[in-house]
């Protein structure tokens, strides 16, 4: 039996494939490459040609993929594509309702058909919108307040009908949604990272200060109601982030529809994160202070509890450093991304 890994050449999905692999698991990985890098796929492909096919389509293209489903005997999936820019998102609704939410609806559907039984799927803290409690618990109310988080919250409800419905079928339809805040660095051996064109994380941005890439970083805002003045967030490394989404996925029975935060339980600001990577890297950074961004709330960080309590799951990478360390190998031997290797 295979793992599909949908949006296994972005950052996330590809190091989720390198997990899986490792693992000795067979994975396809179906990207269509808008916003992924083959590059990524063809270093994977590498590690096992035997075990790691790579079908360039969409998720929205419902029979291809219940092609792709049944030729690989595939009974887990890991839904990672979807386009994940809060702002890009604002300024075009109909992209981000179609791509994250109506194509969705066809993979889905092919997955009932192929009879997959585990369906994990990539959602967001996005859907809470502004919480009232930091951090952060899966009882939040969801309120997203962007298309981005009212995408996946639509995807959440998708899911919790379509495994009610296969219940009273009698078939063994489960799936998991998992709401992360931060991913930050790159796998230990060096060969996946994150590159994103427009680049907007702030580990990697301010990195590319580091590279000569840019001129300066911006905080935007510096009057929050936090102890430094700044935003803060939770930084989950993304090899935790991928573990748990093995870890989940293994524990899934029919009929479960489980929900959890992932993160370190711990927020960092803005500041310290600047801090850190002028630390690792030995460098001293121009840092300008600019406004606050409409809709930045001053602080979002999770509250990871459930899963550990229910799984054992928590975070092995709590030191900052150690996230922007790896990110730094990273970049320093991919300048300009895969495109730019050394």
């Amino acid at each position: 039996m295979a793992v599909m890994v949908t949006g296994g050449a972005g950052y996330i999905g590809s190091h989720a494939v390198k997990r899986l692999l490792a693992d000795g698991q067979e994975v396809v990985v179906l990207d269509n490459l808008s916003r992924g890098h083959k590059a990524a796929v063809d270093k994977l492909v590498a590690l096992a040609p035997d075990r790691c096919h790579f079908v360039r389509g969409d998720v929205g293209n419902r029979d291809a993929v219940l092609a792709t489903l049944r030729k690989h005997s595939v009974d887990s999936v890991m839904h990672f594509a979807a386009f994940a820019l809060v702002g890009e998102s604002v300024d075009e609704p109909v992209l981000y309702h179609r791509n994250n939410m109506s194509e969705v609806v066809e993979l889905v559907d092919a997955c009932l058909q192929a009879d997959v039984q585990r369906f994990v799927f990539s959602s967001t803290c996005a859907t809470y919108g502004e919480p009232k409690v930091v951090p952060i618990s899966e009882d939040e109310p969801q309120k997203p307040i962007n298309p981005y988080g009212v995408s996946k919250l639509h995807v959440e409800h998708l899911l919790d009908d379509v495994t009610t419905a296969s219940q009273r079928a009698g078939k063994a339809f489960s799936f998991a949604a998992l709401r992360y805040f931060n991913v930050a660095g790159a796998d230990a051996d060096g060969i996946l990272g994150e590159d994103h064109d427009p680049e907007t994380h702030l580990i990697p941005v301010v990195l590319q200060c580091c590279l000569g890439q840019r001129e300066h970083v911006t905080i935007f805002g510096t009057d929050y109601a936090t102890p430094d003045g700044t935003c803060v967030r939770d930084y989950i490394h993304v090899e935790d982030l991928v573990d748990a989404h093995v870890k989940v996925m293994r524990c899934l029975v029919p009929g479960d529809r489980r929900k959890y935060n992932l993160g370190t339980g711990e927020g960092l600001s803005v500041r310290q994160i600047i801090d850190s990577v002028q630390r690792v890297t030995g460098q001293k950074l121009k840092v300008l202070e600019g406004q606050r961004r409409e809709g930045d709330p001053a602080q979002l960080f999770a509250n990871p509890a459930r899963i550990r309590d229910e799984l054992g799951w928590s975070a092995s990478i709590t030191d900052v450093d150690q996230s922007v360390a790896s990110a730094w190998a990273w970049f320093q031997k991919h300048p300009r991304g895969y495109v730019g290797s050394k």
